[in-house]
Formats: C-alpha cells, structure tokens, sequence
C-alpha cells in the first residue's frame, strides 16, 4: 500500500505553499505502510518562530482553497514546531533548531522520499517572469 494520488497532490499543494513562503529542506515522506493514520508526512523548516508561523499560514491559506481544513493545529503558540492534521496528511513545519534535534526523516527513514515536483515548479514561475 503506498500512499493515495489524492494525499500526494495535497502534500505537493501544501509544499508549494511553503516554498512560497520561503520554507527550507521541504521534504515529504509516504509513512502509509508504517503508520495507519496518515499517508504522507510533509516535514519544512524556518530560520525563525515569525517564518514558521508565515508558512503555516501560507499552507493553510492554499489548501482552505480546496476546502480543506485541519482537523487538528499543534504548536502555533509557540511557533517552533506547528503540527498540521489533514488526517491523510500531517504537515510539520518547525524552527530549523528543532528541526535537527528531533530529526523526523532519521526516525523515518525507511519510508519512502514523495517527489514533490518543486523543481518543476520553480522553474515554471522563472519562465513566466
């Protein structure tokens, strides 16, 4: 079982959010085949708690346009670590310190990497330009 086409192009919506806000070391990890509540885990940081903050907002913003609303927000008090609950995708946006110290891809990493296509992406908006 890997995870849905619809969960993956939610993750990229929401990573392509984030790069727009300027979010750094974008990474989604398909946990479908380790954890039955969640099919993708979209892991971004920021070099502070106001960025982290922005790229939350800039997700939530992105995705509310697909009518899409977490089922759950952790963390946005403190701005270091926010949680994300989309139930098929948990989004973590943290403070690049925390981001190294609880080093989510190192707990799963025997998940498989989601190309997220922001090259793709990047390049299509230098075109336009």
């Amino acid at each position: 079982m890997t995870a849905s086409d619809t969960s993956i192009t939610i993750a990229r919506d929401a990573a392509k959010a984030a790069a727009d806000k300027l979010a750094h070391d974008i990474v989604a990890l398909d946990v479908s085949e380790r954890l039955a509540l969640a099919d993708v885990f979209l892991i971004a940081s920021a070099p502070s708690e106001r960025q982290v903050n922005a790229i939350v907002d800039g997700i939530e913003e992105q995705l509310a346009k697909q009518d899409l609303r977490p089922v759950r927000r952790e963390g946005r008090s403190g701005g270091r670590w926010v949680l994300l609950d989309y139930s098929d995708i948990v989004i973590h946006v943290q403070h690049e310190e925390d981001r190294v110290f609880y080093a989510l891809e190192r707990l799963w990493k025997d998940c498989p990497v989601v190309d997220l296509q922001l090259e793709d992406a990047a390049a299509a908006t230098s075109e336009s330009e």
